[in-house]
């Protein structure tokens, strides 16, 4: 928070982090605490790869020609955790799909894709672009997308880049009352 008050002011206007602190508590706020990370993209080395058809060109010229998809980690408060999988057209930055389950197995991915397909009524002649996870590299995941008609593509190893479509609530200075409640403005999100 104190680095987001202090950005392009004035070395006479900057505030110490110590008042920050202060100020906060006295209005019974806390900064949002980022949970302990985890890895959801796994590779898997003796998995298929697929070129990366977008070239980080996350647009399309009408609905249903491309797809993008990805996990992400919903930390509960017992300390378990949720994954969501999700499939966004590329056009309306809609979501056509997603699955919620406690693991990351195939089929978390898998009923995503069957998800939006139900939704839109058929893939197939699109593209899904997704990172180089174990899920999406299965022979299991290759073959739903072959009987869908989706061709794959993977987008470049270790580049975070290629999450913006689909990055959930990410921003700074989102803050939220020690009570739990949302502060306004803030993301109630993840």
């Amino acid at each position: 928070m104190t680095a987001e008050l202090n950005d392009g002011v004035p070395d006479g206007e900057r505030v110490n982090h110590k008042r920050v602190a202060r100020v906060m508590k006295a209005h019974d706020l806390a900064g949002i605490r980022l949970r302990r990370r985890v890895r959801t993209t796994l590779p898997e080395p003796a998995d298929q790869k697929y070129p990366d058809l977008l070239k980080r060109d996350f647009t399309a010229q009408a609905p249903n020609q491309r797809y993008v998809g990805d996990i992400t980690c919903l930390p509960l408060p017992e300390g378990r955790n949720l994954y969501l999988a999700t499939v966004i057209d590329c056009f309306s930055r809609k979501l056509a799909g997603w699955a919620i389950a406690d693991h990351m197995r195939t089929e978390l991915v898998e009923d995503a894709l069957k998800a939006a397909c139900r939704d839109r009524g058929s893939l197939a002649g699109a593209v899904f672009h997704s990172d180089h996870g174990s899920v999406y590299t299965s022979a299991d995941y290759a073959k739903l997308c072959g009987q869908l008609g989706l061709t794959q593509s993977m987008g470049a190893v270790g580049t975070s880049a290629d999450n913006w479509l689909f990055t959930p609530g990410v921003g700074a200075g989102r803050v939220r009352r020690r009570s739990g409640a949302c502060v306004a403005g803030s993301s109630p999100g993840f």
